[in-house]
């Protein structure tokens, strides 16, 4: 095994460093199975189920479990939070990590709390999204398949021409971080899927998203949409003991015995 270079030992600690500074936490308080989200209340919600501190930094908000090896990390909004996260998030001993994202769905027949198992051209993780779709069937919860449209366009419910060309692209969801975040991740062979909520339905006048329609989602979807990510993380470490086709060679000899209260 070759000793890494000095820019690359450069690089690990200025990534440590920011993820201390941003974070608040310690590099070494954050567990091997990691829950990126956009969304404070995940973080609070995981806090007081697991009856554990929230730590915030000059960016981000998390929690950590040690007792279920998870910790919870919500990187605000947008493509480029998105690639910070997983730019710095990689030099962690990271074994798994699911994004619990929202997106509007963008077929009539979806229903506001269904999932999408994301597949985008910049493509999730294969393992990470197996576990997804194993664990979904498993849990007999609705779910589709399809070809999620990453924009940083705001307010495109307004603009015909935008519209004209989502529906030409056969998209079946939309949001705002996932072609960056697989991007990022395939590039930093970081194990990461997504599991996205479907909030909203915006291609109809009164399916678009509100105060109150997102309140609604948080309230009534929460505590299910983490749990199930949870269920999604511990599905995947068992097929990486398993050697299942899609990990990446750095995740393939974890020590199952270690993380027997992740079980």
């Amino acid at each position: 095994m070759t000793n890494p270079s000095p820019t690359q030992g450069m690089e690990e600690m200025i990534a440590m460093e920011t993820l201390e500074r941003y974070s608040g936490s310690a590099p070494a308080e954050f567990q091997s199975n990691l829950i990126l989200t956009n969304f404070p209340r995940y973080v609070k919600y995981f806090a007081e189920s697991r009856k554990v501190g929230i730590k915030e930094g000059s960016m981000f908000k998390v929690a950590h479990c040690e007792e279920e090896d998870i910790s919870i990390l919500d990187f605000k909004i947008g493509s480029p939070a998105a690639a910070l996260v997983v730019d710095i998030c990689s030099f962690l001993p990271t074994r798994a990590a699911i994004f619990l994202g929202m997106c509007g769905g963008l077929r009539r027949r979806y229903k506001v709390g269904e999932y999408l198992a994301s597949h985008v051209p910049a493509l999730a993780n294969f393992l990470m999204q197996k576990a997804v779709t194993d664990v979904l069937e498993k849990e007999n919860i609705a779910y589709h398949i399809g070809t999620t449209y990453t924009t940083n366009m705001r307010f495109w419910e307004y603009n015909q021409g935008f519209i004209e060309e989502l529906k030409r692209s056969k998209a079946q969801g939309i949001e705002m971080e996932g072609a960056t975040l697989f991007a990022a991740s395939y590039y930093r062979k970081f194990t990461l899927g997504a599991l996205m909520l479907i909030s909203d339905l915006p291609l109809m006048k009164e399916g678009i998203k509100t105060k109150k329609s997102s309140n609604d989602v948080f309230t009534n979807h929460t505590e299910e949409h983490v749990e199930t990510g949870i269920k999604v993380l511990r599905c995947s470490r068992v097929m990486q003991a398993r050697k299942v086709k899609g990990a990446y060679h750095r995740n393939l000899n974890t020590d199952i015995a270690e993380r027997k209260s992740f079980f």
